[in-house]
């Protein structure tokens, strides 16, 4: 029997919190090995474990897996949460896709200085409710089921959740003008796996702050 998945990074969010709220939402369990100190790097990079040089690296099924969408397609397609055809794989990517640009935004917003902070943070909110939010309200409501695509959960619900999480830490009551969206997502943090991982003392991570920004600017000399 395969070992559970370890998953290198640091002790944060960044890109590997994605494929964290994956692996959690498909019941697995995985161990974490954190990235500490710049020299922790560049013993990877030394060991030349990491293809591109780069985290997050993930060792899933004797593989050291790199690129985090490389990743992430992976733990979709094995557990059952990629959609039954072609079809629904490209709908799930697309939605994907979409959550994902809206996610990188706010990833990034610690990490700028702070003249720009509040333009950048209401760069977001705009984008949010008027750009990625309405398109899943639509969705839901033009599709007419629980979830985004076909009749079961995918990928793609369990990144919109991730999302529209991160976005209420912006701003608490992003989801207002949208009821179909605020349904959807006390459904799906209501699912065990879901609702487990998103209790105190589990593996998700909090938000970034300035202790942990300070760390990873001299990890990765940014």
């Amino acid at each position: 029997m395969a070992g559970k998945p370890k998953l290198h990074y640091t002790k944060g969010r960044g890109k590997m919190e994605s494929i964290r709220w994956l692996l959690a939402a498909a019941g697995v369990e995985f161990e974490e090995e954190f990235i500490e100190t710049k020299e922790d790097l560049e013993k990877l990079r030394n060991d030349g474990v990491l293809m591109f040089q780069q985290v997050p690296m993930v060792e899933i099924d004797g593989m050291k897996m790199v690129q985090t969408r490389a990743i992430l397609s992976y733990i979709a397609a094995k557990y059952n949460l990629y959609g039954k055809d072609l079809k629904e794989r490209a709908w799930i990517d697309m939605y994907v896709e979409g959550t994902t640009d809206l996610m990188g935004m706010i990833m990034y917003l610690p990490f700028q200085p702070a003249d720009t902070k509040e333009k950048n943070l209401a760069l977001i909110i705009e984008r949010a409710t008027n750009r990625y939010f309405p398109v899943y309200e639509k969705a839901l409501k033009a599709h007419g089921h629980d979830y985004l695509v076909g009749n079961k959960l995918s990928w793609a619900d369990i990144h919109l959740l991730e999302a529209i999480l991160m976005a209420e830490e912006c701003k608490p009551d992003i989801l207002s003008a949208f009821p179909l969206l605020q349904a959807f997502k006390g459904r799906i943090s209501n699912i065990p796996t879901i609702k487990k991982f998103l209790q105190p003392g589990s593996q998700r991570k909090p938000p970034a702050d300035e202790k942990f920004i300070a760390v990873v600017r001299k990890i990765f000399n940014i």
